[in-house]
């Protein structure tokens, strides 16, 4: 064991990294893999029903459509909501530079993060989908 406190300390931070980052690492493996079999399990389910005959591939082909749509909602719902972070974030950097550097135009690096959140914002409006 090492004397000196400041090596202990060092080698107890290098495991806990190690841990943690090997923790990481299993469970995003560990979650890819799951909606890897979710997806081959729904995907196989709606084979199945697109090859019978009569209403099954009329529902399956209607699943489909209908999780599309979801989705396209979802993401640009999403869209909105980081922008509004993000703007949310510029303008609290925009005061806190302009609080923390008076004499210097520093806090208009804040503008620059403002912008981008509108533009996520505005984004969102933009993109349409053309089935709805």
């Amino acid at each position: 064991m090492p004397s000196d406190p400041g090596v202990a300390v060092f080698l107890f931070l290098a495991a806990g990294a190690v841990a943690l980052f090997s923790f990481l690492a299993v469970a995003s493996w560990s979650d890819a893999r799951r909606r890897e079999r979710e997806s081959y399990y729904k995907n196989d389910m709606l084979k199945k029903l697109a090859d019978a005959q009569g209403a099954g591939a009329n529902s399956a082909l209607e699943l489909m459509r209908e999780e599309a749509r979801l989705g396209s909602i979802r993401r640009r719902e999403g869209m909105r909501v980081n922008g509004v972070v993000v703007m949310a974030t510029g303008l609290g950097l925009l005061i806190f530079l302009k609080a923390l550097i008076s004499d210097a135009p520093i806090y208009l690096c804040g503008l620059l993060v403002l912008l981008i959140g509108m533009a996520l914002f505005g984004g969102s409006y933009l993109v349409t989908n053309p089935a709805e």
